[in-house]
């Protein structure tokens, strides 16, 4: 008999779970990660969910009949793995029931931690999707097109309300300008017609960039059949009009932007068919990754979904051309060659979109070369000049957009190289400001802390001193000047000559061996006054070493040597 297991995906994990008569809870594997989501989303077997299949499902794959939501991961799964697969039916009640009951299916999951799962993985899931090279981001080329195409609808709206509020005063002027722009600077600009002379006449042909429509527009001025206008009327007339204008320029800054953006992220596709037509394809396809995936068939009659569809129900013709209508190269062509020139530059463009979608680097120079073999096309079907082989061409191609990402390259990494020094001298600003502010503190710190040390060494001078002891050696030791001219020969027959007038060696070698922990010199010279014996570390060094490796025989002998 067939056993029927079911693959379930949750954001905690894969399941597989065995269907019985008895329900049986299959292994959970541990690990949430983002790559088998996007594994499941593009219908690839991930190496986590082939090792829970190749563990957990019986070895014989004749007798397996797996369960899986997803037909494309059940393909996969088929594939590579060898079980059989299905798909849709009962198998899609059994996961909708193991969606709604697998937190208490799974020991230790809880509702809320599997809420938390799902929406954490989703957020993850989503994050990766958007997330895309800043500079080649589509999303910003779709919003500016559908921008550009409302503004057109709206300032022709709001113009052709100038031209009838303001018709009613001066009706010649509709038929000098027809520029819609124009028309809505000029209303601003004359007003009251009556006010209009010769004096206004320069600034008239800057406006409409030309005389003789500047002379028109005063002659009729003077001859106007319109009704007159009260000075409330024209306010309200002059704002509308200085609004209409504002959206025009911003239009015009709008298309330079998307120009640029169209630079950056498809710059063979707006080489090919101009940036206007580029981006309306993207935002018809919904991304430039969507449009590379198209065929040259889907590219030809996108836009024209209403008609093809109505031509598939009426059993008529098929439209030729959709956005691509817009193409120069289609208003060139003969009525006859519409057709032929749309299928080649749709094909054209299926191949420059794939070029702008995958490439590195992107550059123009694949729609440069694109566009040469469609002009190409359009004079042999006018003339019968043999075109260029597309091999030959690309080739071409190749070699100068190496050449050309070469040259971007370069330019990338001394920018890179620029910004980098720049970030630098500024750390190095802040690190050179941040200790100047702080070095004052810590040298008062050190001056405060050095001067009573000094005070502190000079009262064991005088006290000797006072007392009439200057010929004890202990004296010399505590000056740091005389230790400083003296050499190391005198400091050790001064140390032995102390330890010697006071008697103490036999003592210093039966205390050392029976207490290693203490102090030689605090061990030898008890009888000493603290005030009188202060030694710095390197007296102590040079008087402990010969004490401590010779015995009273070699300290006579060395100085007897040094007396000599």
């Amino acid at each position: 008999m067939v056993l029927l297991h079911v693959l379930f995906e949750h954001a905690v994990g894969y399941a597989l779970l065995a269907l019985k008569e008895v329900e049986e809870i299959s292994l959970l594997l541990p690990q949430v990660a983002l790559e088998n989501a996007n594994a499941v989303s593009e219908g690839v077997v991930h190496e986590d969910l082939r090792l829970l299949l190749e563990t957990h499902l019986p070895s014989k794959k004749k007798k397996v009949l797996l369960g899986v939501g997803d037909p494309k991961i059940g393909a996969a799964i088929q594939e590579e793995l060898g079980y059989n697969c299905q798909t849709g039916g009962v198998i899609a009640e059994i996961l909708r029931g193991v969606r709604l009951h697998f937190h208490n299916l799974v020991k230790g999951l809880t509702d809320l931690s599997a809420c938390k799962a799902q929406l954490g993985l989703g957020h993850s899931y989503s994050r990766a999707k958007v997330k895309f090279n800043v500079n080649r981001v589509d999303n910003m080329i779709i919003q500016s097109i559908s921008l550009l195409d409302q503004l057109d609808k709206d300032i022709n709206t709001f113009s052709m309300r100038v031209r009838e509020w303001y018709g009613y005063h001066f009706p010649e002027l509709v038929k000098i300008i027809n520029d819609n722009a124009t028309y809505c600077r000029l209303a601003q600009f004359i007003g009251n017609r009556r006010e209009l002379n010769e004096e206004k006449l320069e600034e008239l042909e800057e406006l409409t960039m030309d005389g003789a429509k500047a002379k028109a527009i005063l002659d009729a001025s003077r001859s106007s059949m319109g009704m007159d206008i009260s000075a409330i009327d024209l306010i309200n007339i002059e704002s509308f009009s200085s609004r209409v204008v504002s959206l025009s320029e911003y239009r015009q800054s709008l298309h330079t932007y998307l120009r640029s953006k169209m630079s950056q992220v498809a710059p063979s596709l707006s080489a090919l068919i101009g940036e206007a037509v580029g981006a309306r394809l993207i935002a018809h396809a919904g991304s430039l990754t969507n449009l590379a995936k198209y065929p040259a068939s889907t590219v030809q009659i996108l836009g024209a979904e209403k008609a093809l569809f109505r031509a598939l129900k009426t059993r008529g013709n098929t439209p030729k051309y959709g956005l691509i209508f817009h193409s120069t190269f289609i208003g060139r062509a003969a009525a006859k060659n519409k057709g032929r020139i749309s299928r080649y530059l749709a094909n054209k463009c299926s191949i420059a979109s794939r070029i702008d979608c995958f490439s590195e680097v992107p550059t123009s120079v694949f729609g440069e070369k694109l566009r040469e073999q469609v002009e190409e096309r359009l004079s042999f079907y006018e003339t019968g000049e043999i075109p260029r082989k597309n091999l030959d061409v690309m080739k071409e191609a190749m070699v100068q957009a190496e050449e050309v990402a070469a040259d971007i390259t370069r330019k990338l990494e001394k920018q890179e190289k620029k910004r980098l020094k720049k970030e630098k001298k500024r750390l190095a600003a802040i690190a050179l400001a941040s200790p100047e502010n702080s070095s004052s503190t810590p040298e008062e710190c050190e001056e405060t802390s050095e001067r009573p040390k000094k005070k502190k060494k000079q009262k064991p001078q005088e006290a000797p001193q006072e007392n009439g002891m200057e010929e004890d050696p202990s004296v010399c030791l505590s000056k740091p000047k005389k230790k400083k001219s003296l050499s190391k020969e005198e400091l050790v027959s001064c140390d032995l000559e102390e330890t010697a007038g006071n008697g103490i060696l036999p003592k210093r070698k039966k205390s050392l061996p029976k207490e290693p922990g203490t102090d030689p010199e605090e061990a030898g010279n008890k009888n000493v006054p603290k005030k009188k014996r202060k030694f710095s570390s390197k007296e102590e060094a040079l008087s402990s070493g010969p004490e401590e490796a010779t015995g009273s025989k070699s300290i006579s002998k060395k100085k007897k040597k040094l007396q000599k």
